[in-house]
């Protein structure tokens, strides 16, 4: 079993900043995928950004990629995400998840991922 909790969410301002962490325990391996999904009211959950733990090899998607940015520190089992210039459509509850996997760039599918946090809400003010 997995443990994971996030952290660092909160209310901001149309193109202010939020770091979000995330920290996993239990059970944990350095071929651990961590990813970060989000969900708006009344919309699925959608694949934000994820990274292998082991070698950092990471992805996007496309609306996180010039404004997001996923790092890592193994040495304390986090992640984080990065959010600039953040807008109102990034208003969601976002998650952190965690699958097994010993080879394979981060999967997008929700369905891959074992291990979720409870969320933390960001909520973007314009």
């Amino acid at each position: 079993q997995v443990h994971v909790v996030e952290s660092g969410g909160g209310l901001v301002q149309a193109g202010d900043s939020l770091r979000l962490a995330c920290a996993r325990s239990g059970r944990t391996l350095t071929s651990d995928i961590i990813g970060w999904f989000r969900q708006a009211p009344g919309k699925e959950r959608e694949f934000v950004a994820g990274v292998r733990a082991s070698d950092g090899i990471y992805k996007y998607a496309n609306f996180a990629k010039d404004r997001f940015d996923i790092d890592r520190d193994n040495a304390k089992e986090m992640v984080y995400l990065q959010m600039n210039n953040l807008k109102p459509e990034d208003t969601a509850v976002y998650y952190c998840a965690v699958y097994q996997a010993s080879w394979g760039s981060p999967s997008t599918q929700t369905v891959d991922y074992h291990y979720w946090g409870q969320g933390t809400q960001v909520t973007v003010a314009s």
